[in-house]
């Protein structure tokens, strides 16, 4: 194993010797006087040999302490310098994120321009994945998994409180079938997510039956139900953030006020280690802060 000298008194031997005093050493170092020089004795101690000269109240460097002053100056200066550049990177360049399609497409990617503004040092590299995995892949930063939140080794934030609610096209509110209590869905193709069977659980909220077998075409994404309730093709039970978009342009109606709250949710995870520092955590900053955004939006 290498051997290498105790690091605190490497740095309080080179603040002291720089400064040629153990006073101005110590405030460098927002220490006290008698710490520096503790430190400094602990050096001597372990080299074997003296490194200070003490003349008339001088400190004066010995041959030896010249000699190893000018070689860990330069290798703390070197340190100095890698650690800036390290520190950079970890700023600035690609950031890998995993989303699901579905909440890529629809909610991720149509902000990126406002990332970018904020935040043009950040190249986001998005990467659309199904499977949840519950670890991230080394070249993985950020991903977005639906789910409960608990996740080993993992930060996770909860992204939004999601809740559930019926949407469809405008034009089948008032079409051959209106749509004016719950019961008159039962005269509707109800659109299904492939991972969940929500239209049990929101009959049940409303009290009302629900259809005795489950009919109407399965999706493997939310993305693409809610595109065939946008073409009029049924009625879908949707996101209500993901929604949105669609609602506020007209092309999807909320069917009726009832929504279902979900256990789960979208949340945005990392390395608990990497969570609080460079461009992982700009982004992380910047994604909540859109978030908070949308809640403003829709609950004041």
């Amino acid at each position: 194993m290498r051997k290498l000298p105790p690091l605190n008194a490497l740095k309080s031997f080179e603040a002291a010797a720089r400064h040629l005093s153990f006073t101005q050493a110590a405030k460098e170092l927002f220490v006290t006087q008698a710490a520096v020089s503790h430190q400094v004795k602990a050096l001597e101690d372990y080299l074997s040999l003296p490194l200070f000269l003490r003349k008339n109240r001088n400190l004066l460097l010995t041959e030896a302490g010249q000699s190893y002053y000018l070689e860990i100056r330069q290798m703390l200066e070197h340190l100095s310098v890698v650690t800036g550049k390290i520190m950079l990177a970890s700023e600035q360049g690609t950031l890998t994120v995993c989303v699901p399609p579905g909440f890529a497409i629809i909610w991720l990617v149509p902000r990126l321009s406002r990332l970018h503004a904020a935040h043009p040092e950040i190249d986001v590299r998005i990467k659309a994945v199904d499977e949840i995995t519950g670890s991230l892949t080394d070249y993985v930063d950020v991903a977005i998994y639906y789910g409960r939140g608990r996740w080993q080794g993992l930060r996770a934030d909860r992204l939004h409180n999601e809740k559930l609610i019926p949407v469809c096209s405008p034009k089948l509110l008032e079409g051959e079938h209106p749509l004016r209590t719950p019961a008159d869905l039962h005269k509707h193709t109800l659109l299904h997510e492939e991972t969940r069977n929500a239209w049990q659980d929101w009959f049940e909220l409303v009290n009302e039956t629900p259809p005795k077998k489950k009919s109407g075409p399965v999706f493997s994404h939310l993305a693409l139900a809610l595109k065939a309730a946008v073409h009029g093709q049924g009625v879908a039970l949707a996101n209500n953030i993901l929604a949105k978009p669609e609602i506020d342009a007209g092309h999807l109606v909320q069917v009726f006020p009832q929504e279902l709250a979900t256990n789960d949710a979208f949340f945005m995870v990392c390395r608990e280690s990497q969570a609080d520092a460079g461009k992982i955590a700009t982004f992380r900053n910047w994604l909540l802060s859109e978030v908070a955004r949308d809640e403003a939006e829709l609950y004041g």
